[in-house]
């Protein structure tokens, strides 16, 4: 099997120079790592899915590098504007009414797409060279863990894609909040929360399927972002041991700092509880880290209050989701 081609900061030109020909890269963003085609190809949009093993019904982000660039994909309101002028480039992904040069297969043939510009220099810079659009979703198999090194790409996708650019761990470790401009539903939270957001903003309520004609948005409803082990959400410290305690398997704990989980086969030290910011920057890699070691289950505490701590309960719950 033809191994993907690791690419160190001097190599973007080369990447873009795949993404022209069609080609997939994985690429670094604030957020996770991603995996980029040209989202006006409809056939290197169909190498993510295949090299994903993506369901078609499950719609891409388009990620762009500057504000020239959305008008070849989506009309932009008044109040796109202002979102645009306020948070980007940043972990905000805005849903606007996609233009004919979209392929159906970006949008899972929805009236809407999604877009964003990276707060990050190596994705910028790829996306300006290829002088493209770029779809791409997280750089991982279909469901799990997403990807915040460039090792998590390889784990999943060697030898499925053509190029990865390592650009270190990613800073942010969680999905970017993706907002409906329109109607004012954000359907995934992240970084970017209903509180910094403001009035007028609410959040997704409704449910879908296991098997639907197509998504509303990336990271709705599904069972999502999931570690090989099985994943057991609890309220906290007392009951971290109280669950360790009571299991007869190889457990691994996602442990802040300072708990303890005496049983436990494998810890991984998940940072300071308090500390929102880094919990996101771990929370997959220590998923990840917990599967390598081995363990049949995993025991993770539910992170507190809105922002962040939102933003980890939406993708610890879709993690934690029986097959």
């Amino acid at each position: 099997m033809k191994l993907t081609e690791r690419l160190g900061l001097d190599g973007i030109r080369n990447a873009a120079e795949i993404l022209k020909r069609g080609g997939l890269v994985a690429f670094p963003t604030e957020t996770v790592y991603g995996l980029g085609a040209n989202a006006l190809d409809a056939a290197a949009v169909a190498g993510i899915f295949e090299a994903k093993q993506r369901p078609g019904w499950d719609p891409l982000i388009v990620h762009v590098s500057s504000r020239l660039m959305v008008d070849r994909i989506a009309e932009v309101s008044d109040e796109a504007e202002r979102l645009m002028a306020r948070f980007w480039p940043g972990p905000l992904t805005l849903l606007l009414p996609r233009k004919v040069t979209v392929p159906d297969a970006v949008t899972s043939g929805r009236d809407l797409v999604g877009v964003r510009m990276p707060n990050h220099p190596i994705a910028l810079e790829l996306i300006r060279l290829a002088g493209v659009p770029i779809a791409a979703p997280s750089a991982n198999r279909f469901g799990r863990t997403s990807p915040t090194t460039a090792a998590h790409v390889l784990t999943d996708l060697d030898g499925r894609i053509d190029a990865i650019l390592d650009g270190g761990p990613t800073s942010v470790g969680v999905e970017s909040t993706v907002l409906d401009v329109a109607a004012k539903v954000v359907y995934r939270p992240g970084a970017i929360s209903l509180e910094v957001l403001g009035e007028g903003f609410s959040m997704f309520s409704g449910s879908v399927g296991e098997s639907p004609e197509s998504l509303p948005s990336p990271g709705v409803g599904i069972r999502h972002y999931a570690p090989r082990a099985r994943l057991i959400l609890v309220a906290g410290q007392a009951e971290v041991e109280q669950v360790v305690d009571g299991l007869e398997a190889q457990v691994g704990v996602m442990l802040p700092t300072g708990w303890t989980a005496r049983a436990a086969s494998a810890v991984f030290d998940w940072g300071e509880w308090t500390d929102q910011e880094v919990l996101a920057q771990r929370v997959f890699a220590g998923l990840r880290a917990l599967d390598a070691a081995g363990v049949s289950v995993i025991v993770c505490p539910r992170p507190l209050g809105e922002g962040l701590g939102a933003a980890l309960r939406d993708r610890l719950e879709k993690a934690a989701r029986p097959r």
